[in-house]
């Protein structure tokens, strides 16, 4: 939509599919923040019509992949962006629901339901399933454990727009509060673009210092990177998890090409961490061929 000079975004959204007043909760906080997220200009619940300021047409994804020499500033842009989150956002996270144990264990289950049983028909042995259970306490547990902040929950490249005082921020109506390290996870460890494990080390890195410097939290470099590491376990077996089920659900056959990149940062970690050995090997041994194979 457009009026003058100027470009709006006019959203439809029925009441009765999706419930319209947390993306306004979320971009009324956004905006406290100071941050580029779309400002709700005018809202009729009842009918499900909101009136949007637009942030334009670039995502991150599709410069990174036309340009990519230009990722050094897009992420420098976004980390700032998400240390806003997390310091400003600290005054309005307690309104947020919290990401709990059981919300993080069902995201986990659709990898086993969804990937494996139903797109691959792989059958878990009782060891499969104590293995299985044990791996998910630990994800869970690391989660939990951390210091907790405000989180948007999908922040990567297909969600951040390239404006020129960016990130323009989106799809940010899920926002909880919840680990501190799941938004820089889904940054660095994109389910659509990838970068190297050294470069993706050193950026987290860089982001736990200057976080440190904020007060945002007060932990230590290595028991950072494990949290941030483990913490992107469990949100790469969720999205595998998500694309089997968008296809098999809602007809959405594309992301399923994006499934091999998303294990792909959990078999990376092989070397790290031990406790990952069942995972890993599962994935290498049982999943991934599954998904190479046709059909």
């Amino acid at each position: 939509m457009h009026s003058d000079k100027a470009s709006y975004i006019v959203m439809d959204a029925p009441p009765a599919q999706e419930d319209s007043r947390p993306f306004i909760q979320v971009a009324g906080y956004l905006e406290s923040m100071q941050l580029r997220a779309p400002r709700v200009l005018e809202a009729d619940l009842d009918e499900g019509y909101l009136l949007l300021t637009d942030l334009g047409s670039t995502q991150y994804l599709e410069l990174l992949e036309e340009d990519p020499a230009a990722a050094d500033v897009l992420y420098e842009s976004a980390m700032r962006a998400l240390l806003i989150i997390q310091n400003r956002g600290e005054a309005f996270q307690a309104h947020l629901p919290p990401y709990d144990a059981g919300r993080l264990h069902f995201e986990m289950s659709l990898f086993h339901d969804w990937l494996c049983e139903k797109h691959l028909a792989i059958t878990f042995s009782d060891d499969d399933e104590q293995q299985w259970r044990a791996l998910c306490d630990l994800l869970v547990a690391n989660a939990v454990e951390q210091p907790q902040t405000f989180v948007h929950r999908d922040f990567h490249s297909r969600n951040l727009m390239v404006i020129h005082d960016g990130p323009g921020i989106l799809d940010f109506q899920d926002a909880m509060e919840g680990p501190m390290t799941y938004d820089l996870v889904s940054l660095l460890k994109d389910c659509y673009v990838k970068m190297s494990l050294e470069k993706v080390t050193e950026l987290a890195a860089g982001f736990a210092h200057d976080a440190r410097q904020l007060g945002i939290h007060d932990v230590g470099d290595e028991q950072y990177l494990r949290s941030f590491d483990l913490t992107g376990v469990q949100r790469h077996l969720k999205a595998a998890g998500i694309f089997a089920r968008l296809n098999h659900r809602d007809g959405k056959p594309g992301y399923l090409a994006d499934v091999p990149r998303t294990l792909s940062y959990i078999v990376d970690l092989a070397p790290r961490y031990g406790q990952l050995g069942w995972l890993v090997d599962f994935i290498n041994a049982r999943v991934l061929p599954g998904l190479d194979s046709p059909g």
